[in-house]
């Protein structure tokens, strides 16, 4: 029979499961003494173990309790209390509506660097408040790392942790946590009970398999993991940028040269604050076909969109404002601008206006300039795009010219990129695809929404061609919820476009 719906202590309603592991179940349930939403999980038991075996379990649970609510951390899960089920203890902590960082990992391969800097040095910050109150993690790995979507990160699950000066729930021999995340002393040595270094090493595969996509030990079989953790070398970072010195200090297999947590949480912070992409979309997300020679769109997959770094998911998306059918302005979903109202395409171009105030005109490419909010910041794209980032580091200007790209980005929007994109982006919704004009030329306008890791975006794209087939497309992204605060800069940017062939 489904636990849904269920009462839990005559307090806690079941109303979702978000999550199950190897010692229980978690389910956001509804708090009707307080009406808040809570996470609580379930211990599982599994069938013909011994009283002595069940007994263990118990206690693990309410040590997990215990340990977790020793530490006062923002990014350390937060216990609310224990309560009995049916004789089983369940342990009722915050609801943090997130992705794990292993879910994030499985559905885009890899993290920018910046973002695994930032994810990574308040991990390590979590970890030195819990050493710091006795408590070893002894399980820290991808799927343990909650990605909230309002930034938040927050360690989890200490189900098998152990505070200092409390006696071994585990027995003679026996190697608790994740064989993947194991540190090397242990699986040589076979010692029960691990110090903060193991904690440490953890960490730094966890840092390897968010920059690499893959885990710097990893081989086909257990056993074989195990060897190489203790005895293998592992092939160097390529993609870690400045993380590199970070992972190779805390991969030393020698736990007294391995480097410490308030090394690793000042390494890591300087990193982030290198990198500078603090939460703003970067590079396209790596996907299939994104080497594609641009065709129709003009972009080929350029539409793979943005990494987002504070999002970790790392992608921004097109949608927003609408470009209505034969309009050649900007205008808000439902409210066409009055030039779209009245007026037909104009069958000769108008000169663009002049620069509104805080704006400067860039160029873009040959022959084409746009302009751009004062403040925002330029970065080089791959494939010869530009971005302009806000200060915010949340919301993106893209720029870009493809010659002879063809006169019909529509049809490649349709045939090609939006498939591509629902594939590689959970979530992906269209609102609207159309056919446009823009000052006369034949356009296209496209506009969809995607659940983000840590919040929901909106963007719109603009791509119109020129009279030699030059594709020109221009596309911002920001997060939904100021959606209507970042429009006009589109709109600005869009009027204000400045093409060589107008000025002949």
């Amino acid at each position: 029979m489904s636990d849904l719906g269920r009462l839990i202590a005559n307090r806690y309603r079941l109303v979702e499961r978000v999550g199950r592991g190897g010692m229980g179940t978690v389910w956001r349930a509804e708090d009707e003494l307080l009406g808040r939403h809570v996470a609580l999980k379930k211990l599982h038991v599994p069938p013909h173990l011994h009283d002595d075996e069940i007994q263990r379990l118990y206690e693990r649970t309410r040590r997990e309790a215990r340990s977790a609510a020793r530490i006062t951390h923002p990014n350390v899960i937060v216990v609310h209390d224990v309560v009995d089920d049916e004789g089983l203890p369940c342990i009722v902590m915050e609801y943090v509506p997130s992705v794990t960082l292993g879910d994030a990992l499985k559905r885009q391969g890899t993290l920018p660097p910046q973002e695994v800097a930032r994810i990574g040095r308040i991990m390590a910050a979590a970890l030195r408040a819990a050493h710091d109150a006795g408590v070893l993690h002894r399980d820290v790995k991808p799927a343990n790392v909650l990605l909230g979507n309002d930034g938040r990160i927050v360690l989890t699950d200490f189900g098998i942790a152990v505070e200092s000066g409390t006696p071994s729930l585990t027995k003679t021999g026996e190697l608790v946590g994740s064989i993947q995340y194991l540190a090397p002393e242990r699986l040589r040595s076979g010692i029960a009970e691990p110090g903060p270094a193991c904690d440490l090493w953890s960490l730094g595969t966890t840092l390897y398999q968010a920059v690499e996509g893959r885990h710097p030990f990893g081989r086909d079989t257990a056993i074989e993991t195990a060897y190489a953790i203790a005895a293998a070398p592992y092939d160097p970072p390529r993609n870690a940028g400045q993380l590199t010195p970070v992972i190779e200090g805390l991969l030393v297999k020698e736990p007294d040269r391995r480097m410490d947590a308030h090394e690793a949480e000042r390494l890591l912070g300087r990193a982030a604050a290198t990198e500078a992409a603090g939460d703003a979309p970067t590079r396209p997300e790596r996907a299939s076909g994104a080497a594609t020679p641009a065709r129709g769109g003009g972009r080929g997959r350029r539409a793979a969109l943005w990494s987002v770094a504070a999002v970790v998911a790392a992608a921004t998306v097109t949608g927003g404002v609408l470009l209505w059918p034969g309009s050649g302005e900007a205008s808000m979903k439902g409210h066409p601008s009055p030039a779209a109202a009245s007026h037909p395409p104009a069958a000769s171009p108008s000169p663009p206006p002049p620069l509104p105030a805080g704006y400067h005109l860039v160029k873009a490419g040959q022959g084409f300039s746009v302009p751009v909010r004062d403040g925002w910041t330029p970065k080089d794209m791959p494939g010869g795009e530009v971005a302009y980032i806000d200060p915010t580091r949340r919301v993106a200007l893209r720029v870009d010219v493809v010659e002879f790209a063809g006169s019909d980005p529509l049809r490649h929007w349709r045939e090609t990129e939006e498939a591509q994109t629902r594939r590689d982006n959970a979530g992906y919704e269209r609102v609207r695809m159309a056919a446009s004009t823009f000052r006369g030329r034949p356009a296209a306008y496209w506009e969809f929404t995607f659940q983000g890791r840590l919040r929901e975006y909106r963007a719109v794209e603009l791509a119109f061609s020129g009279t030699d087939g030059t594709q020109y497309v221009v596309y911002l992204s920001a997060p939904n919820a100021q959606w209507n605060q970042y429009r006009p800069v589109f709109d600005a940017t869009v009027k204000g476009i400045h093409l060589r062939e107008q000025d002949r």
